[in-house]
């Protein structure tokens, strides 16, 4: 033993007591002084240090583990060593393992399967990170008394190497080489697969066979194999058959079990999803079969029932069809009941299994609404909300409407066939959250868009420190209901965890909550938010991401000068790229300031193909780019990507504005007007574009009209005074008087378009206008990519001073 006793100290864990012992050391209950918390301690005999394999396997435990983040995956809480001691600290299970549970709790075949369905589901996710347990076993499940089931102990796991070969004829330190002695072999011979026993190399399909080991047990209670020694048992394992299930288990469970057990592993389920899958179909079948027996024949006693469970479609077609009606009443209503029953079957099974099911192609998932209470997590349903947008919407042939879009319905009763039909989508998810302390209630609900009725409902209980690998679950669960067909690639896009770190997640979301309500007080706020998050997680590029764009904006909404935040934007967003060059979000705010700040308009240009490369469906990045070629002077390619960005997030007001400013640029007056009038039919109270549609009308020749609409931008800013000034100045002195007040007085008004020589180059003062260009140049504002297109500056273009300015910029000549 290590020697330890109750209270003695391994760094900052205080053990409680010992609860059990392995081949990779003894584990113990501890507290955890730092954090309050119990947790496990799994401990390496000094001994066993020494032993270079050991020590590797007992690394490679915890390096395994500790890469998955599932809530049927034991959490590695650390790795450390204190003292000569090395130690694993995990969380604490309070519960029993597969064995033990059964024996306190026999199982039926709904029980059964539930468990089953969790032990699929986390296998899933380790495959999907490329690792192998190589030793499911009931003793590495444990049960809570919530029926939650964990695995345990990846202590013989091994993490796949890309380039190794199925048909290999050895495996370095795994079946053959793991332990100490050649020919030693890894595993529990009861649950070994025909390959681990002969020792090949493994790979994900030994965890199929041992997961339906372990389901048989659970179903017959016996073991598909028998032998008295080890050796006996892999005997059993790589020549016989295993013994046939009793005949009342439920054909499709038995088809399930069989195909996991083949012995060609090539004749086996190729993956444990569609183990999953076959699961949980069977039994939502039980539970609906389970309804369907009580309700019509609720009176009915157990051998009327047997002979209703038994009967064949065969039999219920010459039931319903040929049989001759008997004499005897009883008999008769039987026969009804028979028949009714069967019709009632015929129609389930033929609904389910016989005509098609429509692959759904288009969802919004709506705001999910926070039912906390409390309005300081309003962050977390928003973030929730946008994350799983944001997953889904990696995935092809699925449409799903963008953040913009759905969150004009917050706060809003709306009924499904309406919101189906505005958005023209054939599904809506719904959320309900309720978080209360450490834990955290969500209630999905999917609804057909057309008809209103629901597809699929599920709560889910979590506590907030698997908040990460819950956002996966759903995007999974969703995407499986949605019938969307994944390749390994799609899938691994969809349930991709940008951190493991709850607390980092946390943070971002509050930095996103902040971001997208885009003034300068609460983008500012956002920055604090993502520092943090980084700081939490120093390799969380999307954090990154997000600082950069936070950066990137300010100057926009007066925040900040270009030219103090785009070095930091700059940085924050090459440190997200050099994380995670695949990220679309990375690329496209890399782009944002290559483009508006740098005047870098090639380098711009690659960083949002790239971004749209990445994640077709990302509107930003068509928007971004149709920018950028608007201000090149390429206006019908700009108005081709803007309408493509409309298609993805047809209600945002920042890309229906700037749509309607490219059409402004492109000297389109009429329609720059119609589209900046349209996005305030979205949003009365948008100030923003107030002012681009004051520009549409100056460069269009519409005085009055220009003047009156920056003034309604100024009263929707909370400016009465400048509204009062802009509105009196053009009363009594006309479009002239109207530009002296705004020169004069120096007037802003908070916008990429607001530059006051414009106002100068009207009043045919090019000396002054020039001095507010270079300023800006200096300044690096955003105006200054318009140089080349903004009517507005047409006064100015025979000048020298403006093509050195154009040159300066670097527009092409």
């Amino acid at each position: 033993t290590n020697g330890l006793t109750d209270d003695s100290k391994i760094g900052h864990y205080r053990i409680i007591s010992k609860i059990g012992a392995g081949g990779m050391g003894e584990v113990y209950l501890a507290q955890d002084t730092k954090l309050d918390r119990k947790v496990a301690l799994k401990i390496l005999p000094p001994e066993f240090a020494e032993d270079a394999d050991r020590m590797s396997r007992f690394v490679r435990e915890a390096k395994s583990a500790s890469a998955l983040n599932h809530p049927n995956i034991i959490t590695i809480h650390e790795i450390g060593e204190s003292d000569g001691t090395h130690f694993i600290a995990t969380e604490f299970i309070d519960g029993k393992t597969l064995n033990d549970y059964k024996k306190a709790n026999p199982l039926n075949y709904k029980s059964a399967l539930e468990i089953a369905i969790q032990v699929a589901s986390a296998l899933d996710e380790a495959h999907l990170a490329g690792i192998v347990h190589r030793d499911i076993k009931p003793d590495n499940v444990m049960i809570r008394s919530n029926g939650l089931a964990k695995i345990l102990d990846f202590g013989i796991a091994k993490v796949l190497a890309a380039s190794a070969s199925a048909d290999s004829s050895s495996e370095d330190a795994t079946a053959i080489k793991g332990g100490t002695s050649p020919g030693m072999i890894i595993g529990t011979a009861n649950y070994m697969s025909p390959e681990q026993a002969k020792g090949k190399v493994v790979d994900a399909r030994t965890d199929i066979f041992s997961f339906g080991v372990v389901l048989y047990e659970m179903i017959s209670g016996g073991l598909p194999f028998e032998g008295e020694t080890a050796l006996e048992m892999i005997g059993a394992i790589l020549h016989k058959e295993p013994k046939p299930l009793n005949a009342n288990v439920p054909t499709e469970i038995a088809k399930i079990i069989s195909k996991c057990l083949r012995k060609d592993r090539d004749e086996r389920y190729q993956t444990i999803k569609d183990v999953l899958i076959d699961v949980q179909d069977v039994k939502q079948d039980l539970e609906f079969q389970d309804k369907l027996e009580r309700s019509i024949v609720p009176n009915q006693d157990e051998n009327k029932t047997q002979i209703l469970k038994a009967i064949t479609i065969d039999e219920i077609h010459q039931t319903t069809t040929n049989q001759t009606v008997s004499s005897n009443p009883k008999s008769n209503y039987l026969a009804v009941g028979l028949a009714i029953l069967s019709l009632s079957v015929v129609g389930f099974f033929g609904y389910k299994y016989l005509i098609p099911t429509k692959q759904i192609e288009s969802i919004a998932v709506m705001p999910f609404v926070n039912e906390s209470g409390n309005a300081d997590v309003e962050y977390l349903s928003d973030g929730m909300t946008e994350t799983l947008i944001s997953s889904l919407s990696q995935l092809p042939n699925l449409n799903v409407k963008a953040r913009s879009s759905v969150f004009r319905y917050k706060g809003r009763e709306t009924d499904a066939q309406t919101v189906g039909r505005e958005l023209n989508v054939q599904a809506i998810l719904n959320g309900r959250i309720v978080q209360r302390g450490d834990h955290l209630t969500l209630y999905l609900s999917l609804v057909d868009a057309q008809t209103g009725n629901q597809i699929w409902g599920e709560p889910y209980n979590r506590k907030m420190i698997d908040l990460v690998s819950l956002q996966s679950e759903i995007a999974r669960d969703v995407s499986q209901k949605l019938k969307t067909k994944l390749s390994g690639a799609d899938e691994q896009k969809l349930t991709k965890n940008y951190t493991e770190n709850a607390e980092a997640y946390n943070l971002y979301l509050q930095g996103r909550f902040y971001s997208n309500k885009r003034t300068a007080k609460d983008v500012w706020k956002s920055v604090e938010y993502f520092q943090q998050a980084v700081a939490v997680d120093p390799n969380y590029a999307l954090g990154y991401a997000g600082l950069a764009e936070a950066y990137a904006v300010l100057p926009n909404y007066r925040g900040a000068l270009a030219r103090e935040t785009l070095p930091r934007a700059k940085d924050a967003a090459l440190k997200a790229l050099s994380l995670d060059n695949d990220l679309a979000e990375a690329h496209t705010a890399f782009g944002l300031i290559t483009h508006l700040w740098a005047y870098d308009f090639a380098g711009a240009e690659r960083e949002y193909k790239r971004a749209i490369e990445l994640n077709p469906n990302y509107a930003p990045a068509h928007q971004n780019y149709g920018n950028l070629v608007s201000t090149l002077g390429r206006h019908e390619e700009a108005l081709a990507k803007f309408k493509r960005a409309l298609e993805i997030d047809p209600f945002s007001l920042v890309i229906n504005r700037a749509y309607g400013e490219r059409f402004a640029l492109a000297r389109r007056y009429d329609e720059a007007i119609a589209q900046l009038k349209k996005t305030l039919e979205l949003d009365a109270g948008f100030f923003s574009a107030r002012y681009s549609l004051a520009a549409a009308y100056q460069m269009n020749g519409n005085c009055a009209e220009c003047v009156e609409e920056l003034a309604k931008s100024q009263d929707l800013m909370g400016k009465p005074q400048a509204a009062a000034s802009v509105r009196e100045s053009y009363g009594r002195n006309g479009w002239q008087g109207f530009l002296r007040m705004i020169t004069e007085e120096r007037l802003q008004f908070s916008s990429p378009w607001d530059n006051l020589a414009v106002f100068h180059a009207a009043l045919g003062e090019k000396d002054k206008a020039f001095a507010e260009l270079n300023k800006a140049y200096e300044n690096r504002e955003t105006f200054m990519v318009l140089l080349k297109v903004d009517p507005r500056l047409d006064p100015l273009r025979d000048d020298p001073r403006f093509q050195e300015l154009l040159r300066k910029v670097g527009f092409p000549p």
